[in-house]
């Protein structure tokens, strides 16, 4: 009798097992399913983006949403770098990336830094007078008449160094630096270190991920950089990349408008050239982003769980 029971309750056991195993496997498949899904929809609009720039017109025109495409012509791409704008922009904008990274970076870790020092006089007065700079500015005309008394004003340095420091990024590693046990800048103090040898040998060590999220993030936007180009900048020499794409859509755009009887070549056309344009922009930081990635995602989740 007892046997009998403990082969029932085996049996019971059994089955609620394999129930269990068919529901979280059903969950898995919906799960699976809603995520494929997901990823769909994010992915698409890059790999639709790709499509339209090696598409001809007359396809794009009747399938602006394709999957796979009936024919490939590189001209969008050929009219992109037979520009003479295109490579010498792109060095100006490697060039700003790189100077311009350094520079934010050294301003940004120093006065970050600087602000962990709670014995530092009118701290809190210089912490609010930087805030308040993220709400309020001086105004387009007033910057304009500083930049033009500084000599900035058609010079290539006025993309680097009015954005010296972006507050938002000082303040969260200044934080992260905060975080750090006092113990360990103390007993340095004890063995002789100085301030600067404090900060290079031992606090940015410590916080590695979290400065390279940030240096991602300073050259992501001095790569991007087009407004003030357009602002101060007339000598085309001297443009980024993004001033120069602009100008080159502008010209496809012109002339995509005119008929183009007779070519043996599938014409341009503006929003191919467009797409061409996003491509060649993105590419450089899409090679370069896997390289960074693991310092990337643990920057992001530094300080979030504290021991």
């Amino acid at each position: 009798m007892a046997k009998n029971k403990v082969k029932y309750g085996q049996e019971e056991n059994v089955v609620a097992g394999a129930h269990m195993v068919r529901h979280v496997h059903t969950f898995d498949v919906i799960l699976f399913i809603l995520l494929t899904l997901f990823a769909l929809v994010i992915v698409y609009p890059f790999y639709n983006t790709i499509l339209v720039s090696i598409v001809p017109q007359a396809d794009y025109t009747r399938q602006p949403f394709m999957l796979i495409p009936k024919r490939v012509t590189w001209e969008n791409y050929k009219f992109v770098f037979e520009s003479p704008l295109l490579l010498r922009s792109m060095l100006n904008s490697v060039v700003l990336a790189v100077v311009g990274t350094i520079y934010n970076m050294v301003l940004t870790v120093l006065l970050a830094y600087t602000f962990t020092k709670r014995d530092l006089p009118g701290r809190n007065i210089f912490r609010f007078i930087l805030v308040f700079t993220m709400y309020f500015g001086g105004g387009l005309v007033p910057t304009y008449l500083l930049y033009k008394a500084l000599g900035l004003v058609g010079n290539w340095w006025v993309l680097v160094l009015p954005t010296g420091v972006s507050i938002t990024y000082m303040l969260i590693i200044s934080s992260n630096m905060s975080e750090l046990p006092a113990e360990i800048e103390e007993s340095a103090k004890m063995d002789g270190a100085n301030d600067i040898q404090i900060l290079f040998k031992i606090v940015l060590p410590l916080i590695k991920p979290i400065l390279a999220t940030f240096t991602i993030y300073y050259a992501v936007e001095r790569w991007n950089e087009w407004y003030s180009a357009m602002l101060y900048l007339k000598d085309n020499k001297l443009w980024p990349l993004q001033m120069a794409l602009r100008q080159i859509i502008s010209s496809a755009t012109s002339i995509s408008t005119v008929a183009m009887t007779g070519e043996t070549r599938p014409p341009i056309y503006g929003e191919g050239i467009k797409m061409a344009c996003i491509v060649v922009t993105v590419f450089p930081l899409m090679a370069l982003y896997p390289f960074l990635q693991r310092y990337f995602l643990t920057g992001l989740t530094l300080g979030a769980v504290k021991g």
